[in-house]
């Protein structure tokens, strides 16, 4: 029978070839796909709170959220034939004249892991790229990053443009190297992650309403 501790353990431990095995055996036998989610979801949750202790750092969360990537490749026609979808959808890209997108692709792996459905516009996108995406998939989060100060005061054109286009149920979350809290707050932001790790609970809080 799978083992679904083996496979959280496969997935802390960035094993992709142990992860995809054990999900492949879970699927032959017919377990609930909620239930072999379940235990993905579990892994990085934990290589979520290791990373805020410092107990690993990006390479290490990166090396998880690739095998994590790999096993729900794995799982998701299973999820799609049972009907079974991500409660939300997030649309996520990097603002207008900024190129960056590690810290961008880290946030879209742990909200893929937490099973929020994740549309990636890359990088450079303009606010009303953002708001056609939110209304083209029906987005209750939109994650905007940068990682300039030069940039980073275009997020506030993304929250007018999103308010503005009447999407009162999106929440917008930001984050990067050089914002803070402050910054968030005074640009109208639902939320701020400092990082990768804190990027699951922000959207879960903002989503929640604080």
């Amino acid at each position: 029978m799978a083992d679904l501790a083996a496979l959280t353990a496969a997935i802390e431990a960035g094993d992709r070839a142990t992860a995809v095995r054990i999900t492949r055996e879970a699927v032959e036998e017919g377990l609930d796909p909620r239930t072999v989610l379940g235990a993905m979801t579990v892994a990085m949750e934990v290589i979520g709170a290791k990373f805020q202790c410092q107990e690993i750092y990006v390479p290490e969360m990166l090396i998880s959220a690739r095998a994590m990537k790999e096993a729900t490749a794995v799982l998701e026609p299973v999820l799609v034939k049972a009907g079974i979808r991500p409660e939300h959808t997030a649309v996520l890209g990097t603002i207008k004249g900024d190129l960056h997108d590690i810290g961008k692709n880290l946030v879209g792996m742990m909200w893929k892991g937490a099973n929020i459905e994740v549309i990636d516009l890359g990088t450079n996108v303009t606010p009303e790229r953002f708001v056609e995406a939110a209304k083209e998939h029906g987005a209750t989060i939109v994650g905007i990053s940068a990682l300039l100060t030069t940039t980073m005061v275009g997020m506030k054109d993304v929250v007018t443009a999103i308010r503005a286009a009447n999407l009162a149920d999106v929440k917008v979350i930001v984050g990067g190297a050089p914002l803070t809290q402050d910054f968030a707050d005074m640009i109208g932001a639902d939320g701020y992650a400092s990082d990768a790790a804190s990027a699951v609970e922000a959207a879960r809080k903002a989503i929640r309403g604080g």
